[in-house]
């Protein structure tokens, strides 16, 4: 077996066994860090004459919206290029102290841009909460990974919430990081998941970052667009093996994923939903505003905390579906 592809299936197994514990440096703080820290100079760019200049539309006045887009394509050129190349060096310095550094460290970064574990672990404590009848520590725990508000949520809801939260990460969390860490190794995975961490703190169509987060959010549009439609794939194959409605799911997709306003997120969200026979989406509030998303799926049962447990297996049967299947092509292409 090619080194590369034990790096890989060693880091899987890595965030499976033991997660991100806290004690240990983790790549996404210091992303998160330098995002918020170069916010302010990219916005004094987009003041200023250059990017005026060159966002002046012909023979027109300056343009402030397009005079953000072009700071905002700093973003992805300095996290997503900048983490490759950390991640590329830190490794090819080891790798002259000795390989087996290298290849402890690349399995490290690797499991950094996976969180099986803690997509797994939050959306199991949401489930016992409910279980146990205690809303207001579920509504909690559901805010830590959800950007709705969350304080008047019902069991439906919250139940809702944490389905197409465990869903929608199939793809962010698992898929996508274990497609680039299969192509391109530590280096290209932590490159994606400084795409992903930069969508989600600047990739708002909000008035904050609609224009300066707009290169964020493509660029992990489409970094994503591969993963998303595989993950599809392999949750229905998940659901066969767990006998779920399996026959429902890539029908479900075909029917519904492209209603979702992520040109990715609706395709493992309409999946789990048909596997489940339940129906995503709906009235959501964030920091009090209204959003109504389109909803995904056929209501053939009420949303109920069983599902968030169901949607966890699937979670985890369907990311070591893909690992496997990836490690195995991924060994074909090297014998070949």
């Amino acid at each position: 077996m090619s080194i590369d592809i034990a790096i890989v299936a060693s880091a899987f197994l890595i965030d499976l066994a033991i997660g991100d514990p806290r004690a240990l440096p983790h790549p996404v703080v210091g992303m998160g860090r330098l995002i918020s820290k170069l916010e302010r100079p990219l916005r004094r760019a987009a003041a200023g004459p250059l990017l005026r200049r060159l966002a002046r539309p012909l023979g027109g006045a300056p343009d402030e919206d397009k005079a953000l887009k072009l700071a905002g394509i700093v973003y992805p050129v300095v996290l997503v290029g900048g983490s490759f190349l950390l991640g590329w060096t830190i490794l090819f310095l080891l790798e002259l102290l000795h390989p087996w550094l290298a290849y402890g460290a690349a399995a490290w970064m690797i499991s950094t841009t996976i969180a099986a574990k803690g997509l797994g672990d939050a959306g199991v404590d949401i489930y016992r909460l409910l279980k146990k009848d205690k809303l207001p520590e579920a509504r909690n725990a559901l805010s830590m990974i959800v950007g709705r508000d969350t304080d008047k949520l019902d069991e439906s809801e919250i139940t809702r919430g944490a389905v197409e939260t465990v869903a929608e990460n199939i793809v962010d969390a698992i898929v996508s990081p274990l497609f680039y860490a299969f192509i391109g190794g530590a280096p290209l995975a932590l490159a994606y998941r400084a795409a992903n961490t930069l969508d989600s703190m600047v990739g708002y169509k909000n008035e904050k970052y609609k224009d300066l987060g707009w290169a964020s959010a493509r660029f992990d549009d489409l970094a994503n667009w591969i993963p998303a439609r595989l993950s599809a794939l392999a949750i229905a194959v998940a659901a066969a093996l767990l006998r779920l409605r399996a026959g429902r799911v890539l029908g479900t997709v075909r029917r519904y994923a492209r209603l979702h306003p992520s040109p990715n997120s609706g395709f493992p969200e309409s999946a789990v939903a048909g596997a489940l026979g339940v129906q995503l989406g709906g009235l959501n509030y964030y920091k009090g505003v209204a959003s109504d998303r389109a909803r995904m799926g056929e209501p053939l049962r009420p949303l109920a905390a069983e599902h968030i447990r169901l949607a966890v297996r699937i979670m985890y049967v369907s990311s070591i579906l893909f690992a496997v299947a990836a490690a195995a092509l991924a060994f074909a292409v090297v014998r070949t």
